[in-house]
């Protein structure tokens, strides 16, 4: 009998053991062989990746070392199928840090589509660096509802050793481990394969008739996507239907019967219903569409589109989503066929009518573009038509990308032949446009400056033969940015860069003499060429284990680069009674900064920002939001508040400094700023190519602009080279002067 109640026990030990099995092995117990990592978990980059017994919990913890002092990562991940429905996830895990150096240490989320990345974060922004206990970490991000992938993982940038344990994902709220799968039903649309190789459109000649009629075509395709109910049903592959159409509409010469095959064409997807509740425009809109090109159309033509438009779709939509909670337009089910790295001609012609249509009716910054958006169409056609290679149709993109005159927006992923076009060599330096020269602001090593002659101060003034300005004129068009000082910004770090290991320079040293010498490039892995490195600022170092400090004269400083959400409190209170407060924002935030610190720089609640939306149900219609105010907090700064931004605040730092704005006391100082804010919606494009754009608009209380314009100063500082070469931080220098003089 006594046997008999062990076994019993043993059995009902062991079964209860089984029924805390999770499905998925997040907290690293699972491990099958000890030689492996543990369970499901497999690396990406290059450090090393082991499973130790220093854990958060249990036995087990993921850990990767590093002693690397490039740019190189490594990361330890675990892969979960996406066949959930949610609006958000979230991923909480425990980590702990040793001697992070050079980089950072982080969870990592990642949802995948099928054109790769949907949804990332990294926590690269909240630069956690140096020696931490273990500590809970969170990460939250829009689920979409086309992801394929889920990636978990831990990250280490830089060198130093990190744990990490008890990871926990959840979709709204709810654990993973406790979810059902659900099924996914694919559409009519997402069954349609029959282009999936190639479009096999080859298109003839062009003459300004045929260049026209591909004009009329484009944004008849975009008009119906975004308008016909069957097409937002997912009921037709849209990109394919443009392909079935092509070779008959090709073969039309004279406008007559170029509308009558448009017609046609249209009838195909079937009657459309009346709309009950298809509203019209709405006469406060910031924006309304943009329809005037169906006017000068032919009567039946004309009256077929303009039936659709008032029975349009109303409901939800196959291929345009707006983002929960902020409005941003999600591009949907739009692939970017990275298998065909130069697409055929029908994908080209695709690439620039997915484009083209994507910025006509859910771009908030439409009319802030340098041109008539009307008329880009017709002007990209023979150029991306004509794209004779790779690297030619990657330049168009990235040229008309540019046209719309947005620092988000640039060729994020694909772009190999472009990258090998600036080259993979680097100079062993940092360059800067300072009083319209280009001048060198720092070194990576002491090493690599004592090879070389130049010194810090020193200003290029050729490459190659070739002057700056001369090469700022013929590179400009491949560097989109909202405004100059952000194109300056972006092209100052390639000027120096090229296909060969060796450049030739001149430049004018200290004493304004013109000297020449042939500088010695190096391959990006032996430089530490992280874009903070780039920023040239004068801020706390990441590796301190402060972002704030005490200057003299009773004067607080504090970074956000590095700020973390626990810091906030502290600097309320330490900084209190001081005389001014310095806000560096000559950087990216780590920690979101507008309301926890912001609430205390008003002494009431003050609007500070209002935001324009696009409409599923209208597209081309921009409402304005209410306006959002910055609560007043339990304690009030009376002191001066000093903000510091220029070229490198960008979206997010922006946003913050609008917040700072809105305080009784605050003066802005610096230089113009990067001019692109609102959350980004991602943009696939045949090639394997990805851009972005600002997805929503943001305006100050009174409808100013941020867009392009950026934060204008209240006082405009910048550096100097004399400045640069004594060492200074002359913005820095004009804030402390402000506090104490004025």
């Amino acid at each position: 009998m006594k046997q008999l109640l062990t076994l019993l026990t043993i059995f009902f030990f062991f079964g209860c053991q089984a029924q805390k099995i999770d499905k998925f092995n997040l907290g690293f117990e699972n491990q099958t062989n000890i030689e492996n990592l543990s369970d499901g978990w497999f690396m990406w980059g290059n450090y090393d990746l082991t499973i130790d017994s220093l854990s958060y919990s249990g036995q087990k913890a993921g850990k990767i070392t590093s002693d690397a002092t490039g740019s190189s990562f490594g990361s330890i991940a675990y892969r979960i199928p996406s066949k959930y429905k949610g609006k958000s996830i979230q991923l909480d895990g425990w980590m702990k840090t040793k001697d992070v150096q050079n980089g950072h240490a982080g969870l990592l989320l990642r949802i995948d589509g099928e054109n790769g990345s949907l949804e990332f974060n990294n926590m690269k922004n909240q630069q956690i660096t140096g020696t931490k206990d273990w500590k809970k970490y969170s990460i939250t991000l829009n689920y979409p509802e086309e992801a394929q992938t889920i990636f978990v993982a831990g990250i280490l940038t830089g060198k130093g050793e990190v744990w990490f344990d008890d990871f926990t994902l959840s979709i709204d709220g709810k654990d993973i481990q406790t979810l059902q799968e659900t099924e996914i039903k694919l559409t009519k649309a997402q069954l349609d394969k029959e282009f999936d190789n190639g479009s096999h459109i080859e298109i003839p000649a062009l003459t300004p008739q045929l260049i026209t009629n591909l004009e009329l075509l484009g944004k008849v395709w975009g008009f119906l996507k975004y308008h016909h109910p069957a097409i937002a049903k997912g009921d037709y592959n849209w990109d394919y239907e443009l392909f079935r159409f092509l070779p008959e509409y090709l073969e039309v010469m004279d406008t007559k019967k170029r509308d009558t095959a448009l017609i046609h064409w249209i009838d195909q997807f079937g009657a459309i219903k009346k709309c009950s509740n298809c509203k019209p425009v709405d006469n406060n809109a910031f924006l309304k569409p943009d329809l005037d090109w169906i006017d000068p159309l032919s009567t039946t033509l004309k009256s077929k589109l303009s039936s659709i438009y008032q029975n349009r779709n109303q409901e939800k939509h196959h291929y345009i989503e707006m983002a929960p909670g902020v409005g941003n337009p999600i591009f949907k089910n739009e692939s970017a066929y990275k298998n065909i790295s130069y697409p055929d001609e029908g994908f080209r012609l695709l690439s620039l009518y997915r484009y083209w249509n994507m910025i006509q009716y859910y771009f908030p910054y439409k009319h802030l573009t340098d041109k008539d958006w009307n008329l880009v169409l017709e002007e990209y056609i023979p150029i991306f038509i004509n794209a004779k290679n790779e690297l030619t149709y990657e330049l168009a993109a990235l040229k008309i990308i540019g046209e719309i005159k947005d620092t988000h927006a640039n060729l994020w992923r694909g772009g190999n032949k472009i990258n090998e076009w600036k080259g993979e060599y680097y100079p062993p330096l940092k360059v800067r446009f300072l009083e319209n020269q280009l001048v060198i602001t720092a070194f990576y090593t002491l090493e690599l400056q004592g090879k070389t002659e130049l010194e810090i101060g020193d200003v290029i003034t050729k490459i190659n033969g070739k002057s700056i300005q001369q090469l700022i004129k013929e590179k400009s068009d491949y560097y989109p940015a909202s405004n100059q000082p952000t194109r300056l910004r972006n092209l100052s770090s390639d000027l120096l860069r090229s296909t060969s290991d060796k450049i030739d320079i001149q430049f004018l040293d200290k004493n304004a003499t013109l000297k020449s010498e042939t500088l010695q490039l190096y391959s990006k892995e032996l430089l530490f060429m992280s874009y903070e490195s780039k920023s040239n600022n004068t801020e706390l170092k990441k590796n301190d284990d402060l972002c704030y400090k005490m200057l003299d004269q009773n004067i607080g400083y504090l970074t956000l680069a590095s700020i973390q959400n626990e810091d906030f409190s502290k600097i309320k209170e330490e900084f209190s009674e001081t005389k001014g407060i310095i806000i560096d924002i000559r950087n990216y935030p780590s920690a979101f900064a507008p309301f926890r610190l912001g609430s205390f720089f008003v002494d009431s609640p003050t609007p500070f920002v209002k935001f324009t939306k696009g409409n599923i149900g209208n597209p081309g219609e921009f409402t304005f939001t209410e306006k959002l105010e910055i609560p007043s907090g339990k304690k009030y700064y009376n002191g001066k508040l000093i903000v510091i931004v220029n070229e490198i605040s960008q979206s997010q730092a922006e946003y913050t400094a609008m917040a700072f704005r809105a305080g009784d006391n605050t003066t802005i100082i610096g230089s113009t700023t990067a001019g692109a804010d609102g959350n980004v919606s991602r943009i696939p494009l045949p090639g394997g190519l990805q851009t972005m754009i600002s997805g929503i608009g943001v305006y100050y209380p009174d409808g100013k602009e941020t867009q392009r314009v950026g934060i204008v100063p209240d006082v405009v500082v910048q550096p100097t080279i004399e400045g640069i070469r004594a060492g200074k931080d002359e913005l820095l220098e004009k804030a402390i002067d402000l506090i104490l003089n004025e």
